[in-house]
């Protein structure tokens, strides 16, 4: 008969982030996204909801010139409302304790979070380098 063997899996479980840790996880990325990205967004929005902690970034967008063309059902201004308050998602942090988190990253392809690891190749880390990770959406 085989022995089951128990493995902590990074991405199920997790546990609710608490309100303070949830207000310090915030001014964290916030704070590191101003230092490592600035110029790079206008808005982030770091939001909780149960375990999970969602980061995504608002930019100003670019219009070619002469967009949009003729008889497309925008106007150029309402197009520039609508691309800035729609979001980037960037990435979604699962909450295990303060210093350790797994991370999912944002697939366009899928519209789906899908698991990975962190730069360092480790399955856990901070929120500040789930960040790092999912920045790439966003110009430097």
């Amino acid at each position: 008969m085989e022995r089951r063997v128990w493995v902590r899996d990074p991405h199920s479980g997790g546990r609710k982030v608490p309100p303070t840790v949830q207000a310090r996880t915030r001014a964290r990325i916030l704070a590191h996204a101003a230092e490592t990205c600035a110029g790079g967004y206008t808005r982030i929005d770091v939001r909780f909801r149960g375990k999970f902690c969602y980061i995504d970034a608002y930019t100003e967008p670019t219009l070619s010139e002469g967009w949009p063309p003729p008889g497309h059902p925008e106007t150029r201004e309402e197009c520039l409302k609508r691309m800035r308050s729609t979001p980037t998602h960037l990435c979604r942090l699962r909450f295990f304790s303060e210093g350790n988190w797994s991370l999912a990253f944002y697939t366009y392809s899928d519209e789906r979070y899908k698991p990975c690891m962190f730069r360092s190749g480790e399955w856990w880390g901070t929120p500040e380098e789930g960040f790092d990770v999912g920045s790439v959406y966003i110009q430097h």
